[in-house]
């Protein structure tokens, strides 16, 4: 008992602590959850944005391997290699690839591989060849209205397209020929503008023909020469100037003589325009079907 017979007086200390709805610790989860949902819907992004074949190179790249009995410095079961060095090992014997379901999300659709429609790449093409032969025939009117000297020759050059591809004609007019009557030796004229053309074309990757055309005027020769051979002898005197200015001389595809067979001036045979020579930038179909028929297998000529 204590002195002077009092009860000691006891002090009850409580420590109240906050009520759980009070506190932070839901937070800390929530947040966790959240975070955990957050990755599980970019992961169903991701697997629906990829191809099957990014997702079987992702698999290769993880894909484990097993320890390697390998003898090293280190030496023991390890051979010395730090463990989860196999997973940027992809050639490795030992390891092994999951196999991947069948794709259930993407279906190939972003796949680069998937084949290309025949007709959109064909309109492609015929859309890119436009554009080149319009840039080509803007470059030669250019150049011959820069040219003081040629502007006076810039009616004798028609540029246009046909089904064939872009057609450029050096054609003569009254008091300008291209060649002298009855020859192949071309004029002066006729050479320089030729060399304009030879410059804004010999960088196109097109095949060209070209042809020789006459009116329909008759000449006397003892050797039976006519308008045929004339046209076709113009024609080759043009690709050797061609050739000669730096055209390439394998993408020649065909040289002829037409004589007056296909008059630019219908209504007037005699017309001095229908004594022209033509210089077709062939379009890709074009020069690839004349190309098929002319092998030795179109012909029945193959062993």
């Amino acid at each position: 008992m204590a002195e002077d017979g009092k009860k000691p007086i006891i002090k009850k200390i409580i420590k109240k602590g906050g009520h759980g709805h009070h506190g932070g610790a839901w937070k800390i989860a929530y947040a966790d959850f959240m975070t955990a949902m957050m990755a599980f819907f970019l992961l169903m992004w991701l697997l629906n944005a990829v191809t099957e074949k990014q997702l079987q190179g992702l698999a290769d790249y993880f894909a484990p391997t097993t320890a390697s009995t390998s003898k090293s410095g280190a030496g023991g079961m390890l051979g010395g290699k730090v463990i989860g060095e196999g997973v940027l090992t992809s050639n490795s014997s030992s390891s092994f690839t999951p196999t991947l379901p069948p794709p259930t999300f993407n279906n190939g659709q972003n796949d680069q591989t998937q084949p290309v429609d025949e007709e959109d790449l064909q309109k492609a093409q015929e859309a890119k060849e436009q554009q080149q032969f319009e840039e080509t025939a803007q470059e030669i009117r250019q150049a011959v209205g820069g040219i003081p000297e040629l502007r006076s020759l810039a009616k004798n050059l028609l540029i246009d397209n046909t089904p064939e591809g872009l057609r450029i004609q050096i054609v003569d007019q009254d008091g300008t020929a291209m060649f002298p009557s009855g020859s192949s030796r071309m004029n002066p004229n006729m050479r320089k503008l030729l060399g304009l053309v030879a410059t804004a074309i010999k960088d196109l990757p097109k095949q060209v023909a070209i042809a020789g055309h006459t009116d329909s005027t008759k000449y006397a020769d003892p050797n039976g020469y006519g308008n045929w051979e004339l046209s076709a002898d113009r024609a080759l005197a043009s690709r050797r100037a061609l050739v000669e200015m730096g055209f390439p001389e394998k993408r020649v595809q065909r040289v002829g003589g037409r004589a007056d067979m296909d008059p630019l001036v219908a209504e007037d045979l005699n017309n001095p325009q229908n004594r022209r020579i033509s210089i077709v930038l062939l379009r890709d179909s074009i020069a690839n079907a004349e190309k098929e028929r002319a092998t030795p297998k179109s012909l029945g000529l193959t062993r």
